[in-house]
This record gives structure tokens, C-alpha cells and sequence, in this order.
């Protein structure tokens, strides 16, 4: 049990946790106060080094459970407003003739969403999640949104306990035991989980949704507790079987036996794994002794894998519709991919972060690999520089003998070929099935085939992504050390970058790599962003002509001869597109250019911090400083002059919000306009 003493100290310190600025960092708690407090509250909260182990461990945990509340209130909400304020019930009754929306009470920002009902279009996937889970009444949103509520109290509840009452000391043997026990319990636990996932796709979710896809109203349907008893009589029919795979031709979704399937499948690996890591097991003592012990370490594991996961779902969810309906909304399917690639891309720069933290803990015997950097870092420095001078010496080429008026020696499908090896071995052996599926004369799923167009942008693909991976290797097996300076490991991850003439250099630290990773982490995934909208509207959506038996897709199959050429990129693509978003206001997809105009100024707002370094922020920062000053609102806080690196991070948090959030408005308002 903790001492009083410890429970007393504990309690002060959180007491005081906002009454002083600066109050975590003994250097400045003495003296003038300034904004450099503001710097260090985001990175030091992070340093476990500068903090007792104790302390740290409890927010760490109280962090957690926090963030798992927000989670679930968030949850909540979205059952709440789906019961109360969305066309939920009538969606679920007709949704091939209507679209998932939200009623709002303006006539300006709400469409028209089949057979005269009007509200704003929603595209996150909600109401295909909720269908495939069963969940198909006001009540069982009802349901849902209560038992999240609880959820998030219970949440609260814990966060406040490992805060102030749990007892943490990494010292004794007894909270090292179970540290592994928690490892070995969550895999367990997901394991278990998972399985019930299964059970509850087959005797829930599956009935619901044959009966569902039978024309029976919504409102005649039973409870889900009844499905229970009646799931087999209900089921009776191949539908149903494991060994299908393919798309359920009434929905456009995957049959739910492969769903169920794939949740038992992961609940074995789950409990295999527990299993495996089970604290007696000798071989996780020897993994765990080399780098699980480390919190920095772990969690650039964890993130990498959720980044891979994040990714391949991005993927699945266009390539194999999962959920029913979903794969003829195209803007959802648009959103959710663009989401998760994103998601995943800032994930990795994560890891990348962590494990570049890791490395320069002062423990040299397990980082063996760093002797073979200088290899490692020379081949990817060759391939980079091969793929970059012949990806884009294609584009070149095109753009000149396109101004010259000689399209027959360009490359492309009318010209000079390049078709990708694989593509055509592929299609030759029938690895990759061309059928389309249709879902009300609208294409749910369709491959099509790879040409030049895409040979070359691929290319330019792999270069992107070498180059970020080039940068972030370099920031994790350089942090310790350089031949410029020596001592990075006593220096830590993040260091003033004022220049040579100022006592420090610039480039060097695992800081300075992260930030140029990031930049091109946001430029490989709006090349690929960009050129699987296009591809997909281009060659794939579309509607089925009846008139002259043919498919009509969105653009007209526009990618294969104008993508070969930057300044096809610029002009058919980008500026040709933008109509939608800059046309948008006062119609339903007012939000989207508003959304595009505010995040286009922050995209651009941050271009002159990051030319200018820190010289146009610490301008600005002075004067607002200055302003309070003379209006007398604050008089405790001085201005600071920023350092390079604390320019760098505004500047950069700036730039990558701004681009996110102007690139999905650009895509989302022409995909919701061209799709009606």
C-alpha cells in the first residue's frame, strides 16, 4: 500500500499542476517567467528521464484511461445523434435509394438524399458499421449510446485511480511481474474478445441482416436477443458457409462467414500470442530483456504495426467492400481511405520518433545494428537517386515532346509503352479477376488494368517512400553519434538549433530528421492520395449506361492519357477539379470550401514561418506579447526568442494540418457532387 507521505505528495503536485507556469521543470521555477514554458510543456511532458519513474508511470496511465474516455463519449454521441437525428431507420429500409445523413435544421447546407428527403450527406461509414453489427432500431443505438456513457465513467473513474491511488514502483520485483502479467492479460483479453466478435457476428449481425436483405421492415424485425435461439433456422443456406469468399451480390459487401472467419482466425493468433508471452516463457524474457523494457521501444513497435494495420484496412475497404453497401458510396469509401492512409502515415512518423528516442539511451549492447548504418544508408541513398532521376526524367520527357507537338514518342499507351511485368504475368494467369460487380447499375468492385500511366507513377511512388524511409533511418541509427558531433548521446533528442555561429548546428539532431520525414511522409501520401482519386473515378466508378449497354465512369477514363504528363496533373486534374470546392458556397457542400478556404490559408499561412526560420515567428510572437502587455491583460509571461527548432515545429504543424485538411476538402466536395 502507498504511505500517506507518497499520497500527500502526489496530490500537492497535481494540485499545483496549472498554478504556476512551468512548474515541472525545476530550471524554471526560479526566476522570471517566459514563453519558453509553452515549449517545454509538449516536449518534456514526454522525457521520462527529467521525471520520477513513479510519477511518470502514473500519468502514463492516467493519460490512457483519459484518452479511452474521450473514445467512448465520442461514441456515445454518434449513437445518440444517429438515434435521434439521422435518417438511420429509413436508410436501413431502402439504402440503395437513399444516402446515409444527418438532418440538420439549415436549408443551406442540406442535399438532397433520395426521394425528396433532404440532410447532410454523412461519409465516415457509420450507418454500413452499424448494419453489419446488427444494430439496426433507434433502440439498440439507444442501447449502444448508454453502455458507452458508462464506458466513459468508468474510464474517468480509472484514470483518477492509477493517478492518485494505485501504487506504481518499477523497483520491486512484484510490479516487474506485473508489467509482463499486463502484456500476457491484454492479449489474452483481445483474443477472448475477438472471439466474441465472432459470436456475436453469427448470431446477431448475420440474421439481422438476412432478414434485412429480405425486404422485412425494420420495425417487424425482433429483438437481437431473440436472433440468439433462431439464427440457425433464419440462416439456413450457403450464404452463410466459411468456405464462401467472394462479394455478396445484394449488398456489395463480403459474405459474413468470411467476417467471422477472420475474427476467430485472429482471436487464435491473439491467445497464441499471450501464450507466447507469458512471463514463464523463456523466449519472451530474452525479447523483452533486449528492448521491451524500454517504453520508447515498445511503443514504436505498437505504432508500426497499427500504422500497417491502419494501411492495409485503407486498402481493403475499396479493393474488398467489408460492410454492406459501402461499395457503391463512392465518397465514403473516399474518406475512409483517405483517413486511414493518413492515419497510418503519421503513425509511422511516430515510431520512426520513438525508436529514434530509444537509440540513444545510454545502453550500447543492444544496438549492434548501428555498426552496419553506413550500409544501410548507402543503398537506400543508391536507390533513391536511381528512381528519382528515372521516374521523373519520364515525366520530362513527356511534358517536352508534348510541347513539340509529338505524342507518338511519348510514353504512354498511345506511344511508347511501359506496362508494369507484373501486371500483365498477373492478368495472364488469371491471378487478378477483371469481373465487375454492380450494385444498382453502380460499380461496387472492379480491377482494372495496369498501363503506362500507372507503371510511371508508381515509380514515383517507391521514390517518395524511400526517400521518407531514407530520412527516418538516418534520424534513428544517427542519433547517437556523428562524424559532425560526438556526443548526440549526452545532447538528447532534441537540441537548440541556432546555427554555427550560435553554439549549435543545424540538420543533426533526431529532432531535425523527424522534421524533414514528415514533409515527405505528406508528399508521398498526396501523390498517392491524388493518383488513386483519379484513378478510381477515371477508370473504375461509374454508373451502367442501359441506353447503349455500356459503363460510364465519373471522368471518362481521362487517367491513362492526361496522367502522364506534369502538366497534365496541374491542368486536367488539380485546377480542372478544384470547380467544386471554389463553387461550393452557398450550396450543400458549403462546409467543404469553407473547410478548403480556412485550412488553404493555414496550409499557406506556415510557408512563411519555414522559409523565414524563426525570425517572422519570434516578430509575431513579440507583438502579440507586446499588445497584451500595453492592454495590461497579462503582465506575468516575457517574451522568448524562438529557436530554429521551435520555429521549425510550428511551422510544420501548420503545414500538415493545413494540407490535410485543404486536400480532403478538394477530394470529398467533388466526389459528393459528381456521385448524385
Amino acid at each position: 500500500m502507498p504511505s500517506s507521505n507518497t499520497n500527500e505528495f502526489i496530490l500537492q503536485d497535481f494540485s499545483r499542476l496549472w498554478s504556476k507556469a512551468g512548474h515541472f521543470s525545476i530550471a524554471l521555477s526560479k526566476g522570471a517567467k517566459t514563453t519558453t514554458w509553452i515549449w517545454n510543456l509538449h516536449s518534456d511532458a514526454h522525457d521520462f528521464s527529467i521525471q520520477q519513474s513513479s510519477i511518470a508511470r502514473r500519468k502514463v496511465f492516467s493519460s490512457n484511461y483519459g484518452h479511452l474516455s474521450l473514445l467512448f463519449f465520442w461514441i456515445s454521441g454518434m449513437g445518440l445523434h444517429g438515434a435521434y437525428f439521422a435518417n438511420h431507420y429509413i436508410w436501413n429500409k431502402d439504402p440503395k435509394h437513399y444516402l446515409p445523413s444527418a438532418a440538420l435544421p439549415s436549408d443551406i447546407v442540406n442535399s438532397d438524399i433520395g426521394n425528396y428527403f433532404q440532410g447532410y450527406n454523412i461519409t465516415c461509414g457509420i450507418f454500413q458499421l452499424w448494419r453489419s453489427m446488427g444494430i439496426i432500431g433507434t433502440i439498440h443505438l439507444k442501447y449502444g449510446s448508454s453502455a458507452s456513457l458508462c464506458a466513459t465513467i468508468i474510464c474517468i473513474i480509472g484514470s483518477y485511480f492509477h493517478m492518485h491511488i494505485s501504487c506504481f514502483d518499477t523497483k520491486t520485483s512484484g510490479c516487474i511481474a506485473y508489467r509482463g502479467l499486463t502484456n500476457h492479460h491484454l492479449s489474452l483479453l483481445f483474443g477472448l474478445s475477438s472471439i466474441s466478435w465472432s459470436g456475436h457476428k453469427i448470431h446477431i449481425g448475420l440474421p439481422a441482416n438476412r432478414l434485412l436483405d429480405s425486404g422485412i421492415d425494420p420495425v417487424v424485425i425482433p429483438c437481437a436477443q431473440d436472433f440468439s435461439f433462431n439464427c440457425l433456422e433464419i440462416t439456413r443456406n450457403p450464404y452463410v458457409t466459411i468456405a464462401l469468399i467472394g462479394c455478396q451480390t445484394s449488398t456489395g459487401g463480403q459474405i459474413f462467414g468470411i467476417l467471422r472467419a477472420h475474427h476467430f482466425y485472429l482471436a487464435l493468433v491473439f491467445i497464441t500470442s499471450s501464450v507466447i508471452g507469458h512471463p514463464s516463457c523463456s523466449l519472451s524474457n530474452q525479447f523483452r530483456n533486449a528492448l521491451w523494457n524500454y517504453c520508447h521501444g515498445q511503443l514504436s513497435i505498437n505504432l508500426l504495426f497499427a500504422a500497417m494495420s491502419s494501411i492495409v484496412f485503407g486498402h481493403h475497404i475499396y479493393a474488398q467492400p467489408i460492410y454492406p453497401y459501402i461499395g457503391s458510396d463512392y465518397p465514403t469509401v473516399l474518406s475512409l481511405f483517405y483517413h486511414h492512409i493518413n492515419i497510418g502515415g503519421l503513425l509511422i512518423i511516430g515510431a520512426g520518433a520513438h525508436a529514434s528516442i530509444c537509440s540513444i539511451i545510454p545502453d550500447t549492447q543492444r544496438y549492434e545494428f548501428f555498426f552496419h548504418r553506413h550500409l544501410i544508408l548507402g543503398h537506400l541513398i543508391y536507390v533513391a537517386l536511381a528512381l528519382g532521376i528515372h521516374s521523373f526524367s519520364l515525366y520530362i520527357h513527356n511534358d517536352t515532346l508534348q510541347a513539340l507537338y509529338r505524342p507518338e514518342d511519348m510514353f504512354s499507351d498511345g506511344g511508347i509503352q511501359l506496362k508494369p511485368v507484373l501486371g500483365i504475368v498477373w492478368a495472364h494467369f488469371g491471378i487478378v479477376s477483371f469481373d465487375i460487380k454492380m450494385l444498382d447499375k453502380k460499380v461496387s468492385g472492379f480491377t482494372s488494368e495496369l498501363g503506362t500511366a500507372d507503371f510511371i507513377v508508381h515509380h514515383i511512388h517507391a521514390f517518395t517512400i524511400h526517400i521518407a524511409l531514407l530520412i527516418l533511418s538516418k534520424g534513428i541509427l544517427y542519433a547517437r553519434n556523428s562524424r559532425l558531433v560526438s556526443d548526440k548521446l549526452e545532447l538528447g533528442w532534441r537540441y537548440p538549433c541556432d546555427g554555427p555561429g550560435r553554439g549549435g548546428t543545424c540538420q543533426i539532431s533526431p529532432y531535425d530528421q523527424l522534421y524533414n520525414a514528415v514533409f515527405w511522409m505528406y508528399n508521398s501520401l498526396s501523390i498517392a492520395l491524388l493518383h488513386y482519386f483519379w484513378k478510381m473515378q477515371s477508370d473504375v466508378w461509374g454508373n451502367l449506361d442501359l441506353d447503349n449497354n455500356s459503363l460510364r465512369h465519373i471522368s471518362s477514363g481521362d487517367w491513362s492519357y492526361n496522367s502522364s504528363t506534369i502538366n497534365g496533373w496541374l491542368s486536367n486534374f488539380l485546377w480542372s477539379s478544384a470547380a467544386q470546392v471554389i463553387q461550393s458556397i452557398g450550396t450543400s457542400i458549403s462546409s467543404c470550401g469553407l473547410i478548403f478556404i480556412c485550412t488553404h490559408f493555414i496550409w499557406a499561412f506556415s510557408l512563411m514561418f519555414l522559409y523565414s526560420g524563426r525570425g517572422y515567428w519570434q516578430e509575431l510572437i513579440e507583438s502579440i506579447l507586446w499588445a497584451h502587455h500595453k492592454l495590461k491583460i497579462i503582465n506575468l509571461v516575457q517574451p522568448r526568442a524562438l529557436s530554429i527548432s521551435q520555429g521549425r515545429a510550428v511551422g510544420l504543424i501548420h503545414y500538415t494540418l493545413g494540407g490535410v485538411g485543404s486536400t480532403w476538402a478538394f477530394l470529398i466536395s467533388r466526389m459528393v457532387v459528381l456521385s448524385c
